[in-house]
């Protein structure tokens, strides 16, 4: 497994991969619509593109990928398609845990597991625990996740570690939050893409990705893989990093 590397260490500009890529996964409806299809069927070709991706991050040298799946927000939607999106996660674990097990993959889901129905909670900690020995590839779904929420859940972890007497308020600091988050454990993304041409991060990983890199990439997420996350990654390598310093006097 790559380590993770520092904010400095990692100025971008050079050859280097991004380290942690989160992708937005967006588009699967105008896709379907587009082709005089139910929503359904887009969030089908979705699974495919996410397997082509991950095989692609992994070819690349991509040690994380998280992808953002189903919003807090996405209850909004019709329950027929909400049930649908269940369905297709159920799925897609239950069709490749097997092999993403097999091929050194760790699966983490994060996102606030309580209203979920009580077979797809099983199955994420059945995916959880038969992979968390793995560390060739980092998978994290974002299911069921919202930015704003998380931090939420994180600020009350901490205050009930307060009222509990194992923290002192003074004792707050950035790092002690980052472990109450999801994402606790896991490097920062590197990149954001965002699928689709959309230009907005909806509520995704606002914390983490405080100092990411973002690219909003043209292709709806069914069309999306290898070409384009390499022409994201391109794009990120040809950046300058500075993480609030300035940039280095030439010569």
């Amino acid at each position: 497994m790559k380590a993770a590397t520092s904010p400095a260490a990692r100025s971008g500009g050079g050859d280097d991969v991004p380290n942690h890529v989160a992708i937005i996964m967006d588009g699967n409806g105008r896709w379907a619509a587009a082709r005089g299809l139910p929503r359904g069927a887009g969030h089908e070709r979705g699974v495919e593109a996410l397997r082509r991706t991950v095989e692609a991050a992994g070819d690349l040298g991509i040690s994380y990928l998280t992808v953002y799946s189903f919003s807090t927000e996405n209850w909004r939607r019709p329950a027929e398609e909400v049930n649908a999106l269940f369905g297709l996660l159920r799925a897609y674990v239950r069709r490749d845990l097997d092999r993403l097990r097999d091929k050194g993959v760790r699966i983490r889901i994060i996102g606030e597991r309580e209203s979920l129905p009580a077979d797809l909670q099983e199955l994420v900690q059945r995916a959880e625990r038969e992979t968390a020995e793995n560390s060739d590839f980092h998978l994290t779904v974002a299911f069921n996740y919202g930015g704003r929420d998380e931090i939420v859940r994180a600020a009350r972890r901490l205050a009930q570690d307060v009222i509990d007497g194992r923290l002192m308020p003074g004792q707050i600091d950035e790092a002690g939050f980052a472990g109450k988050l999801d994402t606790a454990g896991l490097p920062d993304p590197d990149l954001l893409i965002r699928t689709s041409g959309e230009q907005r991060t909806s509520n995704f990983l606002p914390w983490q990705c405080a100092y990411a890199e973002i690219v909003f990439a043209n292709p709806l997420w069914p069309d999306f893989g290898g070409v384009a996350l390499r022409e994201a990654v391109d794009d990120y390598r040809a950046r300058e990093r500075r993480f609030g310093d300035v940039a280095p006097k030439a010569g």
